[in-house]
């Protein structure tokens, strides 16, 4: 009873990954590649795993959650303004682009349900969750929401397994990566749609009072249950015919289930959107206070300055939903963005899971749990520069690159920035044992 509870207590992290986004993304790659990216969302799901866990022992070890622990080892002087900054701005970017495509998914879902306008659905969706925000009970909402998007989770596993994909095509797809033309920015966005960065800011935040081994048996079972629905929402859209959109998934998935279906999707994905509308404001939110509270009532639930970050983020939701953005290609970037921004939350994760001065010796990461996460960061790093090298090409005006060109160069360039990561994991765990402020059980 227990450990179920945990599975259901740690399912808010799969619940946040499966949104607007990862329909999109994921149905979108299905569509266009069939099951070659299916080794973008499997690795994408133990990056997920490696992070939230590391993230939550950061809490249990330390008594910190990761924004204190970085505004505590990171924050002093004239650099740690700086760092502070980069780290809060690159988190609430990111969040507002995932609000972007949550307005966007939720209006689309309410436009394919019950054929109502997008900008009426985008200022609803918003006025709904300001409320929700305002009066402080986003949780038992998001909660509610979260079953409907899991029914539809499951609508999702038993279509694919309906369509009977043949079963060599789905493990090679998921255990040898290729890189099929034009998937770069898939591959970016199936990954920031799944290692959510404010995702590690949460996980860490509701890690407190529980002991590690609880903590990784929940989260374990309830990400691989996440990342199976995912890489189930791509092999459905694999089986999409034409064109891909959500008017193809919809009849896509009635033609397997029966007309009920279609609706079921259409609820699914505006409540998806709906759910996500109050959690990512309320990361930010979080998150800001973490690094930048003062615990004064300012930055309290309900102080002008937690209230302000969580109501720019829905504001610019909103403005994308009201200004009629196309939605599909919309999230798509969202969720690339996400994947340009999850390296700096990653990088900190990893200095601060390896500093004695936080985790103690007991608590610091063991060579297991550091090659794991030096080789996710690494990935991170170079779908990340890789993203920025595509959004530079164009801004130039320059035809754009082939993918293996930006591959290298991104490859050669995060080579470059892992030096000095590297550099800051070895100093930080060469600190005497005798500075140790926190012992805890050790991360392998």
């Amino acid at each position: 009873m227990k450990r179920s509870v945990q599975i259901l207590f740690w399912s808010i992290v799969p619940a946040a990954f499966i949104g607007p986004g990862t329909v999109t993304t994921a149905a979108s790659a299905g569509a266009a590649h069939g099951y070659a990216l299916l080794w973008a969302l499997a690795f994408s799901t133990v990056a997920t795993l490696v992070l939230q866990e590391a993230a939550a022992r950061v809490t249990v070890v330390s008594g910190r959650n990761l924004g204190e622990a970085i505004r505590d080892r990171f924050g002093a002087g004239g650099s740690g303004v700086l760092v502070l900054g980069l780290v809060t701005g690159s988190i609430i970017l990111g969040n507002a682009a995932f609000q972007a495509g949550n307005v966007l998914g939720a209006s689309a879902g309410a436009s394919l349900g019950i054929g109502l306008e997008s900008v009426w659905v985008a200022l609803a969706v918003g006025a709904a969750a300001a409320g929700i925000l305002w009066l402080g009970t986003p949780k038992t909402v998001a909660t509610l929401l979260s079953l409907t998007v899991a029914f539809m989770g499951i609508a999702f596993l038993v279509t694919a397994f309906l369509l009977a994909p043949p079963a060599s095509g789905v493990l090679r797809g998921s255990l040898v990566p290729t890189l099929p033309s034009g998937a770069g920015l898939l591959v970016l966005g199936l990954v920031g749609t799944t290692v959510v960065p404010y995702n590690l800011f949460l996980g860490s935040g509701i890690a407190g009072g529980q002991s590690l081994g609880d903590i990784r048996f929940g989260l374990t079972v309830a990400v691989v249950l996440g990342g199976i629905i995912s890489m189930g929402v791509m092999v459905v859209g694999a089986g999409v015919a034409g064109e891909f959109s959500y008017e193809a998934v919809a009849a896509t998935v009635s033609g397997r289930l029966g007309a009920w279906a279609g609706p079921l999707f259409a609820w699914g994905l505006f409540a998806a959107g709906l759910s996500s509308c109050v959690t990512a404001p309320l990361a930010a939110a979080i998150t800001a206070r973490a690094l930048f509270g003062d615990g004064t009532e300012r930055w309290s639930d309900r102080g002008p300055r937690f209230r302000a970050v969580w109501a720019g983020v829905l504001l610019v939701g909103v403005g994308f939903g009201v200004a009629g953005v196309r939605p599909i290609p919309a999230i798509i970037l969202a969720q690339a963005l996400n994947g340009v921004v999850l390296p700096f939350a990653a990088v900190f994760l990893l200095l601060v899971v390896n500093d004695r001065v936080v985790m103690g010796e007991r608590g610091i990461n063991g060579p297991l749990s550091n090659t794991l996460m030096g080789f996710t960061v690494a990935v991170a790093l170079v779908l990340g520069v890789s993203g920025v090298l595509r959004a530079g090409a164009v801004a130039a005006g320059m035809p754009a690159p082939g993918e293996r060109a930006v591959l290298g160069a991104a490859g050669a360039i995060a080579a470059v920035l892992l030096v000095p990561v590297l550099a800051g994991v070895r100093r930080r765990r060469g600190v005497g044992a005798a500075d140790g402020m926190a012992v805890g059980v050790g991360g392998g």
